[in-house]
C-alpha cells in the first residue's frame, strides 16, 4: 500500500474515528486503525467491539492495500507534523514508513486480515433522517435516560418508527423526554430500536452538519450511513416499556415562561442545594412565580418571576437538575411549564422550533 495525503485531511479523518478506541482494548489489533487504500481514495475503520465507524478521505493512492496501524500514535504522530504532504508505505511486513518535510517514521502495525469484519450498509429496513433535525432530536432527550444499572434497558434512548413518525424518547423512570417527528417511511418499516446511550455522543459528532443521512436496520443492528462517514452499533435486547401508557400530554395550568431567564434563576437556587437537599421549589400564584430552596447548612435563596397566571395557588417541589436539563438542551426563546397539583406529574414543553418536544417530571415528596 502506498499513498500521498494532505496533513489536515489525514488528520480530520483520524480525528473522527480514534474516539471509540478503547484505551484497553479486548485485542491489539482493536487499537488500530484499519486503512484501506484504493481509487476512491482511503477508507479509515476502528472499532471497540460494539461499535465501528469508518471515513472515506481524498488521497492520492499508488499502490491498493490494507494494513492496520496504532490510531492513537498515528494521530499523534500526524498532529505535531507541519501543514504539507504526508508520504506513506506499508510493505508485506506491516510496517508503515511516513515521512513528511524532513520527518521519517517507521511505525509497525497489524495485518488487515486480523482485524473484526466491518458491516456493510444497504441490507435490512432503510430509513431516510435529515442530519440536523435528528442530532437535535438526540440533544433534546438522551440527557433524561438512565445512569444505573439496576434497569439496563433505560441506559438507552428509543427510536420509535411508527405510521410516518419517529419518536424518540429517553427515560429513567423519573421523568421522560421525547421528541416527535414526521417520517417518511413504509408501513412495514414499522419497529423500535433502542440505542444505547454510550453510542449518542460517537454519533453527534459524525452527523453534525446539514443534509440526509440512511439508517439500516437489521436484527441487532443499525448503521447511520452518510456517505463519506458511516457508524454500526449493536442495538439494546429486551423491550422498551410502553411510554405512551404512561405519558401525560396535558395539564389543567399552563404557564409561559422565558427559557433563558428561568435557566438563570434555576441554577441560582442550585448552589444552595445539597447531596442531602437536592430539590427546589415552585410556587405559582398570581402573576408571579417564586422558587425558592432552603438547605440549613448552607442557607437560603429566592427569586421571583412574573407570568401571566390566574390560576390556583400550586407550590410543587423538583429536582433542579431535572429542571436544567431540558431548558438547556432547547433553544426557543420560550417554554410552557403545565400543572394539576403539587402531587401530579409535571409537564414542559417548547416553543418554535422545540414545539414537538414533550417533557414529564415527577415531583418530589418533602
Amino acid at each position: 500500500m502506498k499513498f500521498k495525503i494532505q496533513k489536515s485531511t489525514l488528520l480530520e479523518g483520524l480525528q473522527t474515528v480514534q474516539s471509540i478506541v478503547s484505551a484497553r482494548p479486548a485485542r491489539p489489533v482493536d487499537a488500530n486503525v484499519l486503512i484501506a487504500a484504493d481509487d476512491q481514495g482511503l477508507t479509515l475503520t476502528t472499532t471497540n467491539g460494539e461499535i465501528f465507524i469508518r471515513r472515506t478521505i481524498p488521497a492520492e493512492v499508488a499502490e491498493d492495500g490494507a494494513s492496520t496501524l496504532p490510531v492513537k500514535r498515528l494521530f499523534s504522530i500526524v498532529r505535531e507534523l507541519d501543514e504539507g504532504i504526508i508520504s506513506a508505505e506499508v510493505g508485506q511486513d506491516g510496517v508503515a514508513r511516513i515521512e513528511a518535510g524532513s520527518s521519517k517514521f517507521r511505525l509497525v502495525g497489524i495485518p488487515a486480515t486480523d482485524f473484526a469484519a466491518v458491516p456493510a450498509p444497504g441490507e435490512g429496513l432503510c430509513y431516510t433522517l435529515d442530519r440536523e433535525v435528528f442530532a437535535g432530536t438526540l440533544r433534546k432527550t438522551v440527557y433524561a435516560a438512565s445512569t444505573e444499572d439496576s434497569r439496563p434497558i433505560l441506559n438507552s434512548v428509543l427510536l420509535n418508527f411508527l405510521d410516518g413518525k419517529l419518536t424518540t424518547v429517553a427515560t429513567d423512570g423519573r421523568r421522560l423526554a421525547m421528541v416527535e417527528n414526521e417520517v417518511e417511511f413504509p408501513p412495514e418499516n414499522n419497529r423500535d430500536i433502542v440505542l444505547p446511550t454510550r453510542v449518542i455522543a460517537h454519533l453527534l459528532g459524525i452527523i453534525a452538519g446539514s443534509g440526509d443521512m440512511h439508517v439500516y436496520v437489521r436484527e441487532n443492528l443499525a448503521i447511520f450511513d452518510l456517505g463519506d462517514t458511516m457508524l454500526s452499533c449493536k442495538l439494546v435486547d429486551g423491550v422498551y416499556p410502553n411510554f405512551r401508557q404512561v405519558v401525560v400530554t396535558q395539564c389543567d395550568n399552563r404557564i409561559e415562561l422565558p427559557r433563558e431567564e428561568l435557566l438563570s434563576v434555576f441554577r441560582r437556587m442550585m448552589i444552595f442545594t445539597s447531596d442531602k437537599n437536592n430539590s427546589i421549589t415552585l410556587t405559582f400564584e398570581s402573576n408571579v412565580l417564586t422558587v425558592s430552596v432552603s438547605t440549613p447548612e448552607i442557607g437560603e435563596a429566592k427569586d421571583t418571576l412574573a407570568v401571566k397566571y390566574e390560576g390556583p395557588v400550586i407550590s410543587v417541589v423538583f429536582n433542579p437538575v431535572f429542571l436544567v436539563d431540558p431548558l438547556k438542551a432547547l433553544s426557543g426563546d420560550s417554554v410552557f411549564i403545565e400543572l394539576n397539583d403539587a402531587n401530579s406529574p409535571g409537564l414542559i414543553k417548547g416553543s418554535d422550533d422545540d414545539a414537538s418536544f414533550l417533557y414529564v417530571i415527577m415531583p418530589l415528596r418533602v
